[in-house]
């Protein structure tokens, strides 16, 4: 090749990086021979950049990195020769349209240069060759790809200003239906509202909207015209208890403040509802005021929210309180009883005394009455759940019954088909339902009907129900009803609508208490001379639920009777002396404690091992009866015990540990007797 030839190692050369539309063009040299590579460089880098490849694997390689003009193929090379790569460039969709010029020093036959055009050359170039040809050959295909380059790139933002000018055409049109969306969205929102939009004269009296807009009809049940023809109309149906107030922040409101008032005002229908009201003055651009612009919110369902809520946690507080008021009564009857017993065992009485006694008893014993009402309305009774056949419990509940509500007041049954069996303890269920008759009873003086119907319901969830399947017990009159002032305090312990001496107050109490233990809730409707509806909504019974058998009686009088040294543990004094005595009687040898810490003094003064049953109270400061069971079973393995709790709730029976047993105050010796002989039987 008639070419000066530098010596310049092939390694040493620059590799040009992937041509950008702005940049030069990219020819592309294969061939195996460096000396070649460097001389054709040097003809062409003037004309484009220059890529060098030493083999057709090469070449491959680089035709990944980026664009070429032309390529220029030595037909022989070692491996890969020029005909197999260039049919593989051909094969290439991102590189079958580069030109291709062959580089060859032999093979000038005929059938040789038809083998080249047949594997994609557009020309041949023999070595040795001639710069000005092969210089001229490679610029009409660098000025041909550089034209090409130029018109893709016209057209590309050519292409670029149509789609920007369709975009913005289409940009415009989605925002004017998505503003004609947003009004249609903003009209149907405020008519679905139960809301009001005014606009006010500053002055204006009496008060009168000179335009309104919204769900006026729906929110007030009347129309515009029925406001502008009685002006008054806003000012007489305003709630007796609220005008006050109410016109007092319209004072306000003249010196320009904001004006935000809740009062009760009365709908067309006669209902009160509850409405904020609320106002901006509006200015001109001198400051001058022009008119008031606000809005009429019913908000009567959050109002009722709140009250129920408020009622909900009153009720709450007033379980606790009760709950622990009931276990120092407890206590305290457990005492009175207590030594009751002692006495009647202990001295001998004439018959005058032994009367008075008894009526002693009899007075402590309703006492216990009156604490196990409070504990169910605390929601801390024992319940023994199980499935209740509502059929069955109607003709129990009816024969009870029967003799109680008199021949004045009829009593009728309705029981849906298909009804479900509900979970809750039969006993405590059938006395509600007994505290619910007679109190329909006593609200028909007269005579009427009582009717306790029963359906299945099924709801999503609520403020005072869970989700899932309920059987709903409603029992309903035809009696007096109750003042709606009065609805929401039926319930609260000793609150009652009867005259004097009718009546404890804690029916539904018991009621309400009974039902929110047993997973459910109560719900009272009443109007006035009309009736009272009370429903009891209890959860479905799982199919498979059953009753389970009552435990089998302790076998042997020689368990019962068996004496033991036993471990007294309670707070209480009085309760503490009087069931020491107690268990005395029964045969007996007792060892008392205060509280957990004199319990470790007895550990620690190794007096464990004498001892072969404890009995602790549930209740007690820094450490529960279950604490000090397993602090005293663990060094003594398997001892026997009883716990005693003035609460009887579930937090006792839960945290017993095995094999003990609850026995719940006041308690009398023969129970006491039976639960020690029980708990001895259970870790025998």
């Amino acid at each position: 090749m008639n070419l000066p030839v530098s010596r310049q190692p092939l390694s040493t050369l620059r590799r040009v990086p992937p041509a950008e539309p702005s940049e030069r063009a990219r020819i592309l040299i294969v061939d195996d021979d460096e000396r070649n590579l460097l001389a054709i460089r040097t003809v062409l880098e003037d004309i484009a950049d220059v890529v060098l490849a030493r083999s057709g694997e090469d070449a491959l390689r680089q035709l990944l990195k980026g664009e070429f003009a032309v390529i220029l193929l030595d037909v022989y090379m070692p491996g890969m020769d020029g005909y197999e790569t260039a049919q593989i460039i051909r094969a290439r969709e991102q590189t079958k349209r580069i030109p291709i010029i062959f580089l060859s020093a032999v093979n000038k036959e005929t059938e040789h240069l038809i083998r080249g055009y047949s594997m994609g050359a557009v020309d041949y170039v023999f070595k040795p060759v001639e710069p000005v040809v092969l210089r001229s050959k490679a610029a009409v295909f660098v000025d041909l790809y550089m034209m090409t380059r130029e018109v893709r790139r016209k057209a590309r933002q050519e292409q670029q200003l149509l789609d920007a000018n369709l975009r913005a055409n289409a940009e415009r049109l989605r925002a004017e239906q998505e503003l004609r969306l947003v009004e249609q969205r903003q009209a149907a929102i405020i008519q679905s509202l139960p809301l009001v939009l005014y606009l006010e004269d500053q002055d204006a009296t009496p008060r009168m909207p000179k335009f309104v807009s919204g769900n006026f009809t729906a929110v007030t049940g009347f129309n515009y015209d029925d406001v502008v023809a009685t002006p008054t109309l806003w000012l007489d149906r305003l709630h007796p208890e609220d005008r006050d107030r109410v016109a007092a922040a319209l004072r306000a409101r003249r010196a320009g403040r904001a004006y935000a008032v809740e009062y009760r005002w009365q709908c067309a229908d006669g209902t009160y509802k509850h409405f904020l009201d609320q106002a901006v003055l509006l200015r001109d651009p001198e400051g001058q005021p022009l008119e008031y612009a606000g809005t009429l919110l019913d908000v009567t369902d959050r109002k009722n929210l709140e009250t129920q809520l408020l009622h909900v946690r009153k009720m709450d507080a007033l379980g606790q309180l009760t709950g622990g008021i009931a276990h120092d009564f407890n206590n305290l009857l457990a005492a009175v009883l207590g030594g009751l017993g002692l006495i009647e065992r202990r001295v001998t009485l004439a018959d005058d005394q032994r009367k008075v006694l008894e009526m002693t008893r009899h007075a402590a014993q309703q006492g216990a009455e009156l604490v196990s009402r409070l504990l169910a309305f605390a929601r801390k009774q024992k319940l023994e759940p199980a499935r209740v056949d509502m059929a069955n419990l109607s003709g129990t509940v009816t024969q009870l019954l029967t003799h109680t509500l008199g021949g004045l007041v009829a009593l009728e049954w309705q029981l849906e088909d298909g009804l479900w069996a509900a979970y809750a303890d039969e006993t405590q269920l059938e006395l509600a339902l007994m505290n619910l008759a007679i109190n329909a009873r006593d609200a028909m003086p007269d005579g009427g009907k009582i009717s306790i119907a029963c359906r299945n319901a099924s709801i999503g969830g609520g403020e005072d129900a869970v989700a899932g399947d309920y059987v709903v017990v409603a029992v309903s009159d035809t009696g007096c009803g109750i003042p709606a002032d009065m609805l929401e305090r039926v319930t609260e312990p000793f609150f009652t609508t009867k005259a004097v001496g009718k009546g404890t107050g804690l029916g539904l109490s018991m009621v309400y208490g009974f039902a929110q233990q047993s997973g459910g809730t109560m719900r009272i409707e009443s109007r006035l001379d009309q009736g009272t509806t009370v429903e009891i909504w209890l959860p479905r019974s799982p199919e498979a639920t059953r009753r389970l058998p009552a435990s089998p009686p302790i076998d042997g009088a020689a368990m019962r009777n068996r004496a033991r040294h036993i471990l007294l543990v309670d707070d209480h004094e009085g309760v503490r002396a009087t069931t020491a005595a107690m268990l005395e009687d029964l045969g007996h040898r007792v060892t008392t404690a205060a509280d957990g810490e004199h319990v470790s003094q007895l550990l620690q003064a190794d007096d464990l091992e004498a001892i072969d049953f404890i009995i602790s109270d549930y209740a007690m400061p820094l450490v529960s009866g279950s604490e000090v069971i397993r602090k005293l079973r663990a060094a003594k393995p398997g001892l026997p015990g009883i716990i005693i709790s003035g609460y009887a709730d579930k937090a006792a029976i839960s945290g017993a540990p095995e094999g003990v047993i609850v026995v719940s105050k006041p308690f009398t010796p023969s129970q006491l007797q039976d639960a020690i002989a029980a708990a001895a039987h259970a870790g025998a």
